[in-house]
């Protein structure tokens, strides 16, 4: 069933590089040209007159997400919101020996929405798994620290009534009929082309029905 929102929404996709795929920053109308631009010609098509922002910032984690959470997203009155953030806090703890730790990251990701709803009550929410295709050996260690994060996703997709797009399942099933996960995510992170048409065709379904 398509989500209900006004007649003109403002739709808002928020997270890390995975969403802002190459768009200009300087260019506050600009969708990049990953999944976000994919989905726009039928949200446009849905909803004539929406207005669709890409807030995406590369490197972001978390706790960076929630430094700009003022300006990039509750500034901008979203009526619905797309939220992709979790493996770059992975990535940084596997690869940079930068914690962080699942209590307080689900405490961080859980204000976000808090900050968001408490000024924007009937904002609709989709969630985004953070998703891992392991493309090296050594990736399949940064699984047990993202499943945890993924866990907290789910919860909170149940707990605050959002929508979830479970895309680490998605992406890794389409990496075993593809030929393997580089088809679908060239560095097991971020998505190829392919990749991106996957997330904004389930994006589309789950989100205009």
């Amino acid at each position: 069933m398509p989500i209900d929102l006004p007649p003109h929404p403002t739709v808002l996709f928020q997270g890390d590089s995975i969403t802002r795929a190459g768009r200009h920053l300087a260019s506050p109308s600009d969708l990049g040209h990953g999944y976000p631009a994919l989905a726009a010609p039928a949200l446009r098509a849905a909803h004539p007159g929406a207005t669709l922002l890409n807030r995406g910032v590369s490197g972001d984690g978390v706790t960076d997400l929630r430094e700009r959470w003022a300006d990039d997203t509750l500034a901008h009155h979203p009526d619905l919101l797309s939220l992709l953030i979790g493996v770059n806090d992975t990535w940084r703890w596997r690869e940079g020996g930068i914690e962080s730790p699942i209590d307080p990251w689900e405490g961080h990701y859980r204000a976000l929405l808090d900050e968001l709803l408490d000024r924007h009550p009937t904002a609709r929410l989709v969630l985004v798994e953070p998703f891992l295709l392991p493309v090296a050996p050594a990736q399949w260690d940064w699984r047990p620290d993202l499943d945890a994060r993924i866990q907290v996703v789910r919860r909170l997709a149940e707990e605050y009534g959002a929508l979830l797009l479970a895309a680490d399942g998605l992406l890794n099933q389409a990496a075993r009929t593809a030929g393997g996960p580089a088809a679908i995510a060239t560095d097991g992170i971020h998505p190829t082309p392919a990749g991106h048409r996957l997330l904004a065709e389930a994006w589309t379904a789950l989100v205009l029905g």
